[in-house]
């Protein structure tokens, strides 16, 4: 995005725009896509206020707060577009005005895939107050160009041909990062351990004992190694069971031969009954 070069005679825009001034204190800037572009949209600016001062990222004195950013407008776009004005030192992109999100790293790179959609609003920091009043002293004659060669914006196929290659993950780079998150996971567990184990049947001060979630009979904790013995006899008991009973044959006869044991254990029982009966001592009353 380059700030206006043309003369204001030449321009498209209205030039009552020069002089327009929303409810808010907002004013327009109108804001194309690219140089060939023949419609323009406005972008709406004001000075970013904090009534308690306590936002130190985004200071009242430096800060321009900018509604109305087209859903192809990115923060390299919006930084480019503002340097004219001084230099920036950040942009930061919300889906709608608030106090910024917490920063919380990613469990890995490749699950970080938080975006904003649409139309967003923006808040551009200057690095001197020099920069947010000639920000807002821009004229409104000749609009913004957003995409250029210095920094240009993929739409449409591009954009989904890109967005779809970075989709794509390496396998051996994913196991890798798996692999790096598992060990530090099993690490967390043993030092959680170690100080439950430490802290068991310790009286506090006031004579309480700490009591833990493992009781006296601790079961195993589902570390990697675990988990992967686990599923390791499940799937050696479900071969055996597959080989078993593989063929309808080896399953009739299964059967037939269970009940044949069945049949031997009756025979059995009667005789055992029939000894003590003649034993007089079989007493079912």
């Amino acid at each position: 995005m380059a700030p206006p070069t043309k003369k204001h005679a030449a321009s498209p825009v209205d030039s009552s725009l020069e002089t327009l001034a929303l409810s808010g204190g907002f004013r327009a800037l109108p804001a194309k896509f690219s140089e060939s572009s023949d419609t323009y949209h406005f972008l709406y600016i004001k000075e970013h206020k904090v009534r308690d001062g306590s936002d130190t990222s985004r200071p009242t004195d430096k800060t321009l707060f900018v509604l109305n950013v087209p859903p192809y407008g990115t923060k390299e776009s919006l930084k480019t577009a503002f340097s004219g004005c001084g230099a920036v030192r950040a942009v930061y992109l919300q889906q709608k005005p608030g106090a910024l999100p917490a920063k919380s790293k990613p469990p890995s790179k490749f699950f970080d895939i938080h975006c904003t959609k649409g139309f967003k609003v923006a808040y551009v920091v200057f690095k001197n107050p020099e920069g947010l009043r000639n920000a807002m002293n821009l004229p409104t004659i000749e609009p913004f160009v957003l995409s250029t060669q210095k920094c240009p914006i993929s739409v449409g196929i591009k954009k989904w041909a890109e967005e779809y290659r970075s989709a794509l993950v390496n396998p051996t780079d994913l196991q890798k990062d798996v692999d790096a998150f598992m060990q530090l996971h099993d690490k967390k567990l043993e030092k959680e351990d170690a100080a439950a184990e430490a802290d068991a049947g310790v009286p506090d001060e006031e004579g309480w004992i700490k009591v833990t979630h493992k009781g006296r009979k601790p079961g195993l904790r589902r570390t990697e190694t675990v988990s992967n013995r686990i599923m390791e006899h499940e799937r050696r008991k479900r071969e055996r069971k597959e080989l078993l009973n593989f063929y309808t044959w080896q399953q009739r006869e299964s059967k037939r031969e269970h009940i044949a044991q069945l049949r031997r254990r009756f025979e059995e029982d009667k005789q055992k009954i029939a000894l003590m009966k003649a034993q007089r001592k079989f007493r079912p009353y």
